[in-house]
């Protein structure tokens, strides 16, 4: 083996002298399967008196151009070189990257733990919980990344956040898997916490903040007796957002929002009607002073 198919090629036939009949000139035509015994390394062309001939002067295609990878394909990861990468900063007596681990990693990456890479990085290592990467997580997400060492992954990160900001249904995703990375599962939590959801909110909107959301987290920080975010409430949050933009006067409260939207929405409107009384006073106000 190792040699090209050109080791294949039947040997040639003896000249012949041309003829040029027409039936002469169709039977010297080779056929396709005599055309599929042919070497790849020469690009071939009938003519009709039945010689072959390179077309131009293209570069020739060996038997190895033709093996996996060759086409265009991305180099293959190494897996073993993913598993050294895990070896460097998981637990010394657990198979898991922890805090520690995780804080560690972020640096060798240039970054800090709360950037919205690192949001990136643990949804497309598909982390079931915040501040742990498993290490079938790490290795199969690296591999789906098609990245094995640091480098790999901080140039990687930068075309994944730009895939997720040019595409809704990505972002959509990212932004689904947000909720629930920020659960305690060891505690069967299935409404995120308020101070919890008001961080993930900030960071999974980083560079794509709709209008409504700095009053919306507003709404929420004045609120302590709202204590929790169910999922319902976080996923139609997006759709929320798209759909009043910056006016609540498109939002229709006959439509199936969750109970939240309804209550924001009213203290709004409160605090734009006394804004307008308010306003109104002082006018009065001023009137008189003249």
């Amino acid at each position: 083996m190792g040699n090209c198919l050109s080791c294949f090629k039947t040997p040639a036939p003896p000249p012949r002298p041309a003829d040029t009949s027409i039936a002469k000139v169709k039977e010297d035509i080779p056929r396709p399967e005599e055309l599929q015994r042919l070497t790849p390394l020469t690009t071939v062309e009938p003519q009709l008196n039945g010689n072959i001939k390179p077309m131009g002067d293209k570069p020739s295609r060996t038997f190895c151009s033709l093996l996996p990878g060759s086409l265009g394909r991305e180099k293959e990861v190494s897996e073993v070189k993913i598993n050294n990468l895990f070896e460097a900063y998981k637990e010394p007596n657990k198979d898991v990257i922890l805090a520690d681990g995780i804080e560690k990693l972020c640096s060798d990456l240039d970054l800090s733990p709360d950037e919205f890479k690192v949001l990136i990085l643990a949804w497309r290592l598909n982390a079931e919980q915040m501040c742990q990467f498993t290490r079938s997580e790490f290795v199969t997400g690296c591999k789906n990344m098609h990245v094995d060492s640091i480098k790999g992954i901080q140039q990687r990160l930068p075309d994944i956040a730009l895939e997720v900001s040019k595409d809704p249904e990505i972002f959509k995703d990212l932004y689904r898997f947000t909720f629930r990375f920020g659960l305690d599962v060891t505690r069967g939590q299935r409404i995120l916490p308020s101070d919890m959801a008001i961080c993930l909110w900030k960071l999974v909107f980083t560079g794509k903040e709709p209008l409504i959301l700095p009053r919306w987290l507003h709404f929420l920080e004045s609120h302590p007796h709202v204590r929790g975010i169910p999922r319902d409430t976080w996923n139609m949050f997006l759709n929320f957002a798209e759909t009043v933009g910056d006016d609540l006067s498109s939002y229709d409260d006959t439509e199936a929002w969750p109970s939240l939207f309804d209550d924001f929405v009213e203290y709004e409107n409160d605090a734009a009607n006394q804004n307008v009384s308010k306003d109104r006073i002082d006018n009065v106000i001023k009137e008189s002073e003249r």
